[in-house]
């Protein structure tokens, strides 16, 4: 729990198994049951949005170097969203539900009541700080549980702001704010949570479901993928490409996991669309996009020496059209266009989660969506066309987490994805 640096104490094992302890008896008391106390904790996250705007801003500008208008629309606007329909969904949710019984049953009758979890862990990820922070908080504040924030060690500022806001605002009773980096999150996973929210890497979300296991916790894994979009010829071009940039770029620089992963094209229209693209990225970035402050950086060294690596790889290396540039002190990397690597390669290995865009070109459209198929499912896929057939085909061929047509990353305003 945030506290400062002359008083904070090690938080271990021991110190995880107390917090527990006292989240197990507030829980227990009923507390955290009633519609009161849960409106009363949705109307406080949404003071926390509105007294602390700036603060909160210039905190994510800080470990990112996200624009403001980015950090607003994708998270505190998202959050003040979600607070706002809790709040007016709250009584309906909380109200049991009717159910038909049997004639063999008779008279009797039924209802579903549903009921809290009980205590619960929420990891956030650091692309977007507060927002994977707060918005998973809202949904378990709503159902009346207890909760466990873990902000992202990799964006200090932002976490340790959530926790001075938290602990200022929110009943610290029953929510609390563990800050820290692998051995606190280590400590929190050996407790018997009664749900666990995780936001991040497959790599991590296997750590996490194993030690999840242990207990038979249940677990929301928000992982990523491969995100693919699909463009054909009959398109308004110039819409097509901000969507798709917009959803690629300026999501954090590509480091989003619903951001634009691939494009796949026709060889006959891949030109129109890369000119399209060069041109709307030189109008938002300037001719050098690392002096542009609007632009977020890589997240740390380790990621940005993740990116050179997938751009040096000699089967990649050769096919930059656009883009490429990189400044390791400042950790910026301009948005860069690929054409026609190869799918062995190492950038069409894993997610990018960075500014790299390949772009495949096929034959025939709908020889994308085997393309598709052949990999992991991935969290979102994009189709641009006004050809209603094919999109018939893509939504009945193509499974993802959230299928969007003619636009990008929009989705998770107002519909639920998963992996």
């Amino acid at each position: 729990m945030a506290e400062d640096s002359e008083t904070k104490k090690v938080f271990d094992a021991e110190a995880a198994g107390s917090l527990m302890k006292e989240l197990r008896g507030t829980y227990a008391s009923g507390k955290t049951r009633s519609y009161e106390w849960r409106v009363a904790q949705l109307k406080n996250v949404m003071k926390i949005v509105d007294d602390h705007e700036k603060d909160i801003l210039d905190a994510i500008r800080a470990d990112l170097s996200k624009p403001e208008q980015e950090s607003y629309i994708a998270e505190i606007s998202i959050v003040k969203s979600s607070c706002t329909r809790a709040l007016g969904e709250l009584n309906r949710w909380m109200k049991p539900e009717k159910v038909k019984t049997s004639i063999t049953t008779f008279p009797s009758s039924a209802e579903i009541v549903s009921e809290p979890l009980g205590v619960v862990l929420i990891i956030g990820a650091w692309n977007f700080p507060l927002l994977l922070a707060l918005d998973p908080a809202i949904g378990a504040i709503a159902a009346g549980n207890a909760v466990v924030l873990k902000p992202s060690e990799l964006c200090p500022a932002t976490s340790s702001l959530i926790a001075k806001l938290v602990g200022k605002y929110l009943d610290s009773s029953c929510i609390k704010v563990v800050e820290g980096s692998v051995a606190e999150t280590s400590a929190l996973l050996e407790q018997k949570w009664d749900k666990i929210f995780f936001t991040g890497s497959g790599r991590v979300g296997r750590i996490v479901m194993a030690a999840a296991a242990k207990h038979l916790t249940p677990v929301a894994l928000e992982l990523g993928g491969k995100c693919p979009v699909v463009v054909d010829s009959d398109i308004n071009l110039p819409v097509a490409v901000r969507r798709i940039a917009g959803g690629k770029w300026a999501s954090n620089n590509g480091q989003a996991c619903i951001a634009p992963d691939y494009i796949i094209t026709t060889k006959d229209f891949a030109p129109k669309l890369i000119d399209a693209l060069k041109h709307e990225l030189e109008a938002w970035y300037g001719k050098d996009p690392l002096e542009s402050k609007d632009l977020a950086h890589i997240v740390n060294s380790n990621h940005f020496a993740r990116l050179v690596k997938l751009l040096d790889d000699d089967k990649v290396s050769g096919k930059i059209i656009h883009g490429g540039q990189r400044d390791k002190a400042n950790l910026k990397f301009a948005p860069t266009i690929l054409l026609d690597v190869p799918e062995d390669s190492l950038v069409m290995n894993d997610e990018i989660f960075g500014p790299l865009l390949p772009i495949l070109t096929v034959d025939k459209l709908e020889d994308s969506f085997d393309m598709i198929t052949s990999r992991g499912k991935p969290l979102a896929a994009y189709l641009f066309t006004n050809n209603k057939k094919l999109k018939e085909k893509f939504v009945k061929t193509v499974s993802a987490g959230g299928l969007v047509i003619n636009d990008t990353v929009l989705h998770v305003i107002t519909l639920p994805f998963n992996s």
